[in-house]
């Protein structure tokens, strides 16, 4: 497995999942995170995140998907956990990245960057409820208002037993705003014994081969640039660093995407909010994304969107 599709709260979802594993080149996928307070959550919950635990485990296209949860009461994340890895989970990782203010203020996502105590209690807990041969793994970044505890925090994750570490290599108080520091995921590499896959600021072809180097990772995880140019992977895995897929290719994935996305929630602001959602994303990359953007701004009605389309397409 040489490149990962990160997990992305209320963006890389089962329907983003299906679509850009289809394309091709990625080799695993992680969940977006399941909350887990302080109650065994109902099958329901894990089915709805994760619908791939009702076939085995993968995508349609048949890349594996690992649950992510997310908490900071270890025995509540340990019975979690062993509940979704009997539902047939390939793997259980476990969030210690996530930046938003909401999470961090529940006691979730990277502000436990500040208790590397805590963090060897939760993976040791969950590695205990586990079976042996389903992976527990972690995904860290660099620090919540600094990195002064990185390597502790990693040391913490790698000797409770995680099977390998994600590291983004920024604090949660840097966000999204590059640069990454590629070199901090070397460093962390050097510190501990598990594989560990680099995550950061990866946009192109020549951004995946810079932090394979810095980081002396060999694999890669990439979030928001497979949103910005689905077929990154593709290209990747072709070792191929031409230009992204023609608009028009692209256009048919997202009459794809938004058909599916209808399919699941019918006449509702959701598959418009969705479809505007991924072109803000896909600006970065196709000039045609933000006139699409703006040809359908003021538009609410599910089924006319689908209409423009459909004509889009058919041309």
């Amino acid at each position: 497995m040489n490149l990962m599709l990160a997990p992305m709260e209320g963006l890389v979802d089962p329907i983003m999942r299906d679509v850009l594993t289809r394309l091709g080149g990625i080799d695993l996928c992680v969940t977006e995170f399941v909350r887990v307070t302080n109650v065994l959550l109902p099958t329901r919950t894990f089915h709805r995140l994760a619908p791939e635990l009702l076939h085995g485990g993968k995508t349609r296209a048949g890349t594996t998907v690992r649950v992510q949860l997310l908490g900071s009461d270890p025995a509540c994340l340990a019975e979690n956990a062993a509940k979704v890895a009997g539902l047939g989970a390939p793997g259980v990782d476990l969030n210690f990245g996530c930046p938003a203010p909401t999470v961090n203020r529940h006691r979730g996502g990277a502000v436990l960057l500040t208790e590397p105590e805590l963090l060897y209690r939760i993976v040791s807990q969950v590695r205990a409820a586990v079976p042996e041969a389903i992976p527990v793994t972690a995904k860290m970044r660099l620090g919540y208002e600094d990195k002064s505890l990185a390597l502790e925090c990693a040391q913490a994750l790698a000797s409770a037993g995680a099977a390998e570490l994600v590291v983004h290599a920024r604090t949660k108080l840097e966000g999204y705003k590059p640069p990454a520091h590629w070199d901090w995921i070397a460093r962390i590499r050097e510190h501990v014994t598990v594989p560990v896959i680099a995550n950061g600021e990866v946009w192109t072809v020549a951004d995946y081969h810079a932090i394979r180097a810095q980081s002396g990772c060999e694999r890669v995880m990439i979030g928001r640039g497979l949103i910005a140019a689905p077929d990154l992977a593709r290209r990747i895995a072709s070792d191929q660093s031409a230009t992204p897929m023609a608009w028009s290719v692209l256009m048919e994935w997202l009459l794809d995407f938004y058909q599916q996305c209808v399919a699941e929630a019918g006449e509702s602001r959701y598959p418009p909010a969705r479809l505007k959602q991924w072109l803000g994303q896909l600006k970065k990359t196709y000039p045609e994304a933000a006139a699409f953007f703006e040809r359908i701004r003021r538009e609410t009605s599910a089924e006319n969107i689908l209409k423009i389309m459909r004509d889009m397409s058919a041309k």
